[in-house]
């Protein structure tokens, strides 16, 4: 029996640690930020704000107790938003100890570093004197059907393979298949940049621009992404694969990715700051990895049209109209 702590208690957090604890063979733990949170869902067995309607069963350990998450656990799965990832590792990395392994599920980029999630973590332990196994966990999957049971394939992404396969067993049960990868970077990159593309795919469908918009956008922004992965070490195989190609058509088509919803109402003229309040506390993290896609793109050179976009419409409050005539009338070239 593994003894297994999720961090974080959003949607996908709770997916997670419903899905492991479904597998009847771990000690589950899912730790709350905040003392609030954890005994609202310790009083109704239920989270009523990120993901009501699946009960969390009795054997899902529920703390905002830091030891009692950390120390005891022997992998770690770090689902809390981009924003608050440096701060919770830097909270929590005195507790942690060789032999623990961390799995990062959070699909996004830190906005002023440019850093992968991964990478922050590894920082973060670096200046404890931490050499830990840390590895990524992405691909197309909406909390609600994982928490529901239904079937999921993702991937699993360690440097080494010894350490992706041990996850691999341990998470892996009848509704949720995980695949292994050597490619960290790769894994990590699709999994942030695709709720960027996700963002555009809202826009055009806010504006009633159709299929064949939707498609064109889609199959650009794969290119997109797989160039900027390809130019942070990343391997353009991983890029059609579920964390890249798989990840980006569920969120750009499925109603229940957040940040498709965000570009949607930009679509309709709705401004961001209304419609993030609107989301009340759930995370868009396509937001903030629009500026950091384009930070990093900016520092290797490389060329997101469809990004830099999205971050006039973002950042700068630009008509969608106007970002997407412009996105189809730059010039032509080859397709690549």
């Amino acid at each position: 029996m593994s003894r297994i702590t999720v961090l974080g208690s959003g949607a996908w957090g709770t997916a997670l640690a419903l899905s492991l604890a479904a597998k009847q063979d771990h000690q589950v733990t899912l730790w709350a930020h905040r003392a609030e949170a954890a005994k609202s869902l310790s009083k109704s067995r239920e989270n009523l704000h990120f993901l009501p309607g699946f009960r969390l069963p009795d054997e899902l350990r529920i703390t905002t107790d830091d030891e009692q998450a950390v120390a005891e656990a022997e992998i770690l799965v770090c689902v809390v938003p981009s924003e608050f990832l440096r701060l919770t590792m830097d909270r929590l990395v005195g507790l942690m100890h060789p032999g623990q392994i961390l799995v990062s599920a959070t699909k996004g980029m830190e906005d002023h570093s440019f850093l992968r999630m991964t990478q922050v973590i590894r920082l973060c332990l670096v200046y404890s004197g931490l050499d830990l196994p840390i590895g990524a966990l992405s691909g197309p999957s909406f909390a609600q059907e994982v928490a529901a049971g239904m079937p999921t394939a993702v991937t699993i992404a360690f440097p080494e393979s010894a350490v992706a396969a041990k996850i691999q067993r341990e998470f892996s049960s009848s509704s949720l298949r995980l695949y292994t990868n050597e490619d960290v970077i790769g894994v990590e990159m699709g999994g942030a940049l695709k709720n960027v593309i996700a963002i555009a795919a809202g826009v055009l469908a806010g504006l009633g621009l159709g299929s064949n918009s939707a498609a064109g956008l889609i199959t650009r922004g794969i290119a997109e992404m797989t160039r900027l992965a390809v130019a942070a070490g990343g391997r353009r195989e991983t890029l059609v694969g579920l964390s890249g190609v798989g990840d980006l058509v569920l969120t750009c088509t499925g109603s229940l990715s957040r940040n498709r919803t965000v570009g949607f109402e930009l679509g309709r003229g709705r401004k961001l700051g209304e419609i993030l309040t609107s989301l009340d506390g759930k995370v868009a993290e396509g937001v903030r990895t629009t500026r950091a896609a384009l930070g990093l793109a900016r520092k290797l050179g490389v060329e997101m049209p469809i990004t830099e976009q999205m971050g006039r419409i973002l950042d700068q409050g630009r008509d969608p109209k106007e970002a997407i005539r412009d996105l189809m009338l730059r010039p032509s070239r080859d397709e690549d």
